[in-house]
């Protein structure tokens, strides 16, 4: 080794807590540890009451660790994809603990499981939704759009803010046909609306939903089912919002009453409409840019919150066909 390339190294002393877990946090086989050492091309040491970090971007990677220390204190694991999150942030210029994205509970499931952002992308969605009258939320799949918006949903009507929770959704198939349903109209429709169900029984049980829903303060319908209505004092979802048409997205948004907040879910690369149909998602992003009340919120594959898997696949098509979306994280007006 030169002389220069001696001189740029950093040694980064790092102190550590006895009640620290090196186990967990480096990791199965110190696979995290690996990756570190890997992405910022450091030697990481653990001895006694320290860590020893030496390398071009030891600061960096001491960042990292810290932030992972501050997750397990907070009785969170640190697995993969929460690894590659902190490490996404650091080299964004933030930090996992400055980003606040664990320290807001939006609900608690029937269980009692505090639901948070996960990501700060999430958490940018959340204030969003806070803060705007209609808010657009476009991202990859598994980056908690519907499960979010309807977590925000049930926070909102036990706060007493809202009276009632409509959950709606285009009528349309993921590129296959499921042929004559029996049953009468619900049973027709429920197929399309399972993910909405999936996320109202997550957090409110089932024994409460179906109360909710007999009284009237839960809605889940088909998107057709919203025309000629105005709709007051409601939180209102409008989920796979790709799938509508021009006329079907303007129908929905002029149903807003006083007292009512919307929240349009959508994935503009998975679109199921035929070839001829534009996107009512994507005009309406489009004709509403700039809008006063309207945020337009973008997720990436960085706030994907499923398995790990999900972030490369969806990486993987991005690289195979050209980006639908080069914009920032975040365009609020």
């Amino acid at each position: 080794m030169s002389l220069m390339e001696d001189e740029v190294r950093e040694v980064v002393h790092m102190p550590v807590s006895d009640s620290a877990d090196a186990g967990l946090l480096f990791g199965t086989h110190d696979a995290n540890l690996k990756r570190i050492e890997e992405v910022f091309g450091v030697d990481v040491v653990m001895r006694r009451d320290e860590f020893v970090i030496t390398g071009k971007l030891a600061k960096k990677a001491a960042e990292v660790i810290e932030d992972l220390l501050w997750i397990l204190e907070k009785n969170e694991a640190v697995d993969e994809q929460k690894l590659e999150y902190v490490i996404y942030l650091n080299e964004s210029g933030s930090s996992y603990r400055s980003a606040g994205a664990n320290n807001d509970i939006i609900a608690f499931t029937h269980r009692g499981k505090p639901i948070k952002a996960k990501t700060l992308g999430q958490k940018e969605y959340i204030d969003a939704i806070r803060a705007h009258d209609i808010v657009f939320s476009i991202g990859p799949a598994g980056t908690g759009k519907t499960y979010l918006a309807v977590a925000m949903a049930v926070s909102e009507y036990k706060g007493k803010n809202v009276e009632k929770i409509i959950l709606a959704r285009p009528a349309v198939e993921a590129g296959e046909r499921l042929g004559f349903l029996p049953g009468d109209m619900q049973s027709k429709v429920d197929p399309y609306l399972r993910p909405l169900y999936d996320a109202l029984f997550e957090l409110l049980g089932s024994d409460i939903y179906y109360k909710y829903l007999e009284r009237g303060n839960i809605e889940v319908a088909p998107l057709a089912y919203m025309r000629g209505r105005t709709l007051d004092d409601s939180f209102i979802i409008l989920d796979e919002a790709q799938n509508t048409s021009r006329e079907q997205m303007k129908m929905f948004l002029t149903r807003l009453g006083f007292g009512s907040k919307m929240v349009i879910t959508g994935d503009i690369t998975q679109i199921d409409l035929p070839p001829d149909k534009t996107s009512g998602l994507r005009d309406a992003v489009r004709v509403l840019e700039g809008v006063s009340g309207i945020a337009i919120h973008y997720l990436t594959t960085a706030d994907v919150v499923r398995h790990e898997m999900v972030t490369k696949i969806i990486e993987a098509y991005q690289k195979g066909q050209n980006p639908v979306n080069k914009t920032g994280r975040d365009r609020r007006r």
